[in-house]
């Protein structure tokens, strides 16, 4: 599934759905054409909005056709241990005895705390295997925390309790499992209502915004995350981490926006998170940046780079990508994305050789990460097929196993 091609997935997905080319044409509104060139794998890759109608004409989800690095498939298999143990964790069985609370006293906030900073660390460092690992211990002393003690210390718990399902619903989502991961987040929003933090459930709602953009929702991501928003910026934007949190919903708002074709209004947004995000420069850091919506002048920037690749604006994008400073709190994950479409705008410019010395700096940071992921392989398959091949290609096609 990896390394399956686009066109291949679309093919698939259509005889599935018992679609002929010309069917799938007139349910999603894309071109025959565009269709046909790419299940001959004479077209490697497509845009965004053209993969949402290709999936909405499919009945499935963005997911199908695009996938996440690494991921499981859902190929129906039988699911591996570690992800097993993971949905135990979220959805406990029924009828299963109380947890007994034994080891309490080895038990303290800051300690699980700690523990949950580092899984959001492995989470945007696509190391899945071993967040697999960790997690269902960190959810499983989280309901114990949020289950003992007066009730300030179980609203304490709680908060802890949300931030671990909002984890588990994101590595979810990433490995394919979307119902599960909605499910987690329905547990997380439930936590936060019990707990002490009420930047939780606004950071929750966000989470369950992009799981709804994810599945094509968009008209309910945005307005979930701008009736959030709107709540932050009532109660809480004075602070370090109210503008992290209320700035994060107004990116996923915008980028909803930019999804349904409203570049104009997402770019608005997008500037407007600009200029909030450079208060932070004048706060202290948060005391626990991890556990906080991502949200900087960088992670804005990227996303804005981002949303202009993807509406066919290369030389936009390329001109927003310079005199980027990454934040130390940028995820690797922002920062591979980042790579990633400049070297997609290059592409888009017809230069080659700056898209292949993007391409190098990604497999430089994230080798594992570019090898999973299908718009990489697009991309380099892309230059591989073209007239120019620069110094560099070849190995990078050799990497991802696109070269001839």
């Amino acid at each position: 599934m990896a390394t399956e091609h686009l066109g291949d997935r679309v093919a698939r997905l259509r005889r599935l759905a018992d679609l002929t080319q010309e069917g799938l044409s007139e349910r999603s509104g894309v071109s025959v054409d565009v269709i046909r060139k790419l299940e001959q794998h004479r077209k490697h890759s497509a845009r965004l909005p053209t993969l949402h109608s290709l999936a909405k004409g499919l009945g499935v989800e963005l997911t199908a056709l695009l996938g996440d690095p690494p991921g499981v498939p859902s190929s129906g298999d039988a699911e591996p241990p570690q992800l097993v143990a993971v949905r135990r964790a979220i959805m406990p069985p029924m009828f299963a005895p109380p947890i007994e609370p034994r080891g309490v006293e080895r038990l303290s906030l800051p300690l699980l705390r700690a523990e949950l900073a580092e899984g959001w660390t492995l989470y945007h460092a696509a190391e899945f295997g071993r967040l697999m690992d960790m997690l269902p211990g960190i959810i499983e002393d989280a309901r114990l925390l949020a289950a003992v003690g007066s009730a300030d210390q179980r609203a304490a718990g709680h908060a802890a309790l949300g931030k671990a399902l909002q984890l588990g619903g994101h590595l979810a989502i990433r490995l394919g499992k979307t119902d599960l991961g909605l499910s987690a987040l329905e547990r997380a929003y439930a936590a936060a209502g019990n707990s002490s933090d009420p930047l939780l459930a606004p950071m929750v709602s966000n989470s369950v915004a992009w799981a709804y953009q994810r599945q094509a929702r968009l008209d309910d991501a945005r307005n979930l995350a701008v009736h959030a928003a709107d709540g932050v910026e009532r109660e809480d934007t004075g602070t370090p981490e109210g503008i992290r949190v209320w700035g994060g919903l107004l990116m996923s708002a915008a980028t909803s926006y930019a999804r349904s074709d409203d570049y104009e209004t997402a770019n608005d947004m997008m500037v407007t998170a600009e200029k909030a995000a450079g208060r932070l420069a004048t706060l202290p850091p948060p005391a626990e940046g991890k556990l906080v919506s991502v949200f900087s002048r960088s992670s804005v920037r990227i996303e804005r780079v981002r949303l202009a690749v993807q509406h066919e604006r290369p030389q936009e994008a390329l001109t927003l990508s310079k005199g980027i400073r990454l934040s130390k709190d940028t995820p690797p994950s922002w920062r591979t994305w980042l790579l990633l479409d400049v070297a997609r705008a290059h592409t888009d410019m017809g230069d080659a050789a700056g898209a292949v010395g993007a391409l190098e700096s990604l497999r430089r940071v994230a080798p594992g990460w570019m090898r999973h992921h299908t718009l990489a392989v697009a991309v380099v398959s892309d230059l591989w097929n073209g007239a120019a091949r620069p110094p560099g290609l070849r190995r990078l096609a050799e990497f991802l196993g696109v070269a001839n």
